[in-house]
């Protein structure tokens, strides 16, 4: 039985920790062919590999021919569906990735507009109750001519108690 390191105690000399496989190594391997396989490069190097092939098999002397082409070039063929078979399945899985993915971009671009909806609410709330305040404001606005009895009948009341002496009486 394997003793796993401990994870409060540091590694000793010239042990390592096990490392871990990625899980996710193959569906980074299906994207890296669908990616792969949807290139004008792939089209015209698997393009290419065909010519090539079949003017070997009908150029070349008989001995150095590997698929007769009188048979129908039927190792090409069967490697030709042999890649689609394979070919299909992958692209597939890489679609159900992207797809999850796609899944999880959705979900987080919803709870962002939800955000921004709850923030842009709060911000309309705060601009009515400053308007409202202003036009409060704006509703009791002081005249100049009540703004300059108000200050006089304050400087007079500061004024009175300077005109009475200590002793009660008014100077002379």
């Amino acid at each position: 039985m394997a003793r796993s390191p401990r994870l409060d105690a540091p590694l000793g000399r010239g042990t390592t920790r096990p490392r871990s496989t990625s899980r996710d190594r193959f569906g980074r391997f299906t994207e890296w062919v669908a990616r792969a396989m949807g290139t004008p490069t792939f089209l015209v190097l698997l393009s290419l590999f065909c010519v090539l092939w079949i003017i070997w098999n009908t150029v070349t002397p008989a001995q150095w021919r590997f698929d007769a082409a009188a048979n129908g070039f039927t190792a090409l063929t069967l490697m030709l569906s042999l890649q689609a078979s394979y070919a299909a399945p992958l692209i597939l899985l890489a679609q159900n990735r992207q797809d999850d993915r796609d899944r999880v971009q959705i979900e987080q671009d919803r709870q962002r507009a939800e955000r921004n909806l709850a923030d842009t609410e709060y911000l309309a709330r705060e601009i009515v109750a400053l308007r409202m305040s202003l036009e409060e404001r704006n509703t009791q606005a002081v005249t100049r001519d009540v703004l300059r009895q108000e200050l006089k009948a304050l400087l007079s009341e500061l004024e009175e108690p300077e005109r009475t002496t200590p002793s009660g009486g008014t100077p002379s």
